[in-house]
This record gives structure tokens, C-alpha cells and sequence, in this order.
């Protein structure tokens, strides 16, 4: 009665090996024509490239002379006379100038006012304390650090000169 276990386990395995097989054969295939597919895009891309390639026109690379620099036009042909600047008059001038200057007076008052401003010299005056409380600890701390030091090193000499005696 048991006979039959050992032929139907061998037939499923056999089935499960042939299904298996015939998955990877699908898709081995599946891989090749899509290994295919893009070799035949990337022939097209570069050609495409080499087409785009021919078609750009590089610049002459430039000699050591295009790269000096020149201070003065001396011994160049002289250009055509250039067009004078258009003529300002004395009271267009004058506006100008006069605006310029309320410009820059309005901005330096406004900088002034707002560096009084009482709330302005209250967090300056907060800052600088904040800021001489953590120099002082950090020169105590210093201090102490220091003087540590130079007890440790004096007791090592200490007890240097007391072995050797």
C-alpha cells in the first residue's frame, strides 16, 4: 500500500524541475531580447552622437599671443571716432547729485537712529555681559588647569630627584 508514495513524490518533483526549467528558459529569453533591444538603441544613440558631432564646429584653439594682456591700445588701428556722451545740464546735475547725497544722508540717519534705539543698546549691553561672563570662566577654568599642571610637573621632579638619592 505504501508502494505508491515513492513513484508520486518522484512524478511531482519531476513536474516542479520541468516547470521550473521551462520559467527560466521564459525568462532567459525574456533577458535576451531585452539585452538585444538595447544594443540596437545604443547603435542608434551613437550614431545619433557622431551625427551631432559632425555637425558641431570647434573653435581654432588659441595661441599664446590671444591670451596676453594689454594695458594700452598703442599701435592698434585707431577705431572710429567714438560718439560723444550725451551732455548733462548744470541743473539736471545738480538734481542728481543733490538726490544722491538725501539718499545717503536719509540711510545714515535711519542707521544711526536704529543704533540708539534703546532696545537696540539693552541686548548689546545683554550680549557683552553674557560675553565677559564666559570669557572670565573660560580664564578661571584656564587658570586652574594650567596650575594643575605645573603641580603635577613639580611633583614629578620632586619625586625624580628623591628616587635617585
Amino acid at each position: 500500500m505504501q508502494d505508491w508514495i515513492v513513484p508520486a513524490a518522484t512524478g511531482v518533483l519531476a513536474l516542479v524541475a520541468l516547470g521550473l526549467g521551462s520559467a527560466l528558459l521564459r525568462a532567459r529569453a525574456r533577458t535576451d531580447h531585452e539585452l538585444a533591444a538595447s544594443r540596437a538603441e545604443t547603435a542608434s544613440l551613437r550614431a545619433q552622437l557622431e551625427e551631432l558631432e559632425r555637425r558641431v564646429v570647434l573653435p581654432p584653439p588659441r595661441t599664446a599671443a590671444a591670451t596676453e594682456f594689454v594695458i594700452t591700445n598703442l599701435g592698434d588701428p585707431e577705431p572710429a571716432a567714438p560718439e560723444p556722451a550725451p551732455r548733462v545740464g548744470g541743473a539736471l546735475f545738480a538734481d542728481l547729485v543733490l538726490r544722491e547725497t538725501v539718499v545717503k544722508a536719509a540711510s545714515l540717519a535711519h542707521g544711526v537712529r536704529r543704533a540708539l534705539d534703546p532696545e537696540t543698546r539693552n541686548r548689546i549691553r545683554f550680549e557683552m555681559r553674557r560675553e565677559v561672563k564666559r570669557a572670565r570662566k573660560q580664564r578661571r577654568a584656564d587658570t586652574r588647569e594650567a596650575r594643575r599642571e605645573w603641580e603635577a610637573r613639580r611633583r614629578a621632579t620632586l619625586d625624580g630627584e628623591g628616587s635617585a638619592a
